[in-house]
């Protein structure tokens, strides 16, 4: 479990806070989206999660940030690391190794797991994210795409139970995305792992995360049931935030008196929506 107590942090030599009064908890086995716009504190509040932030970003920091119930200003990221794993905005920052398998193999060597239990996990990994090809490629020849699999592929190898993911698909075509998200859903349902993913495309959030964060100017400006979006359409908007198209259509034929059911938020279910207005 992550739990934020009345957290704050300020980066050394910024004015502002980047964070504010955070009061959040995310219970074991939850899939949590975070949204917002840029410089709302999205990637600050996941470095927080993995203790990034105090230990790697100095600042003031106030308050309390716990993971299964360790305070993250007590221990090191390496301790940390062995049940939060991150993977970052910045792909290039966090690779370390030459060779892609060797940037998979990094992490489960430092855990100092037995040989035979890291080739298993690594030719799992290589499966699940379909970058068998990939194995011994260098990590140089690699598009940015290609670059975000591995990187999620080091994690997913390590085997954490809270998986942390900052704008994880923002170099994938649709297909990679959905295949990413699709594995982050089984990995919530059939294993239990705690998912949290930073994402701008909030269709996506909608479908998959259980619930949806949104931040705004380093403050928690809604925390609720993804379903619930549909009911914030007001404040997206005035953030400047864009809600699924699918929801927009819903709301405008409920305002026009056209339809009365449940807003849509995925795309087969907008499709039985317009079915029913136009009496197919």
């Amino acid at each position: 479990m992550i739990a934020c107590k009345d957290f704050s942090f300020c980066y050394k030599g910024q004015e502002h806070n980047a964070l504010s009064n955070i009061n959040l908890v995310i219970e074991d086995g939850d899939f949590v989206g975070i949204t917002g716009n840029s410089g709302a504190g999205k990637s600050t509040l996941t470095y927080a999660f993995s203790g990034i932030v105090p230990h790697h970003f100095p600042g003031d920091f106030y308050g309390e940030v716990k993971v299964n119930g360790i305070d993250t200003v007590d221990v090191q990221t390496e301790e940390l690391a062995r049940f939060v794993g991150e993977v970052f905005q910045d792909i290039d920052s966090q690779m370390v190794s030459s060779e892609v398998e060797d940037e998979i193999l990094f992490g489960l060597e430092n855990f100092g797991l037995p040989h035979e239990q890291i080739g298993k996990r690594l030719d799992e990994v290589l499966a699940m994210l379909q970058i068998q090809e990939l194995r011994h490629r260098e990590i140089s020849s690699l598009s940015g795409g290609q670059k975000q699999k591995v990187a999620i592929a080091s994690i997913l190898a390590m085997q954490p139970e809270i998986i942390v993911l900052d704008e994880p698909t923002g170099e994938l075509d649709p297909k990679s995305t959905i295949m990413i998200y699709e594995i982050l859903k089984r990995l919530n349902e059939e294993f239990g792992k705690t998912i949290v993913v930073v994402e701008q495309k909030i269709m996506m959030l909608s479908q998959y995360a259980k619930r949806i964060v949104v931040l705004d100017e380093g403050k928690i400006v809604f925390n609720g049931k993804s379903g619930e979006i549909v009911e914030q359409q007001p404040l997206f908007d005035a953030l400047g935030i864009s809600v699924p198209r699918v929801v927009r259509l819903g709301n405008q034929l409920k305002k026009e008196g056209l339809y009365d059911g449940v807003v849509p938020t995925d795309v087969d279910h907008a499709e039985r929506m317009v079915k029913e207005v136009l009496g197919w």
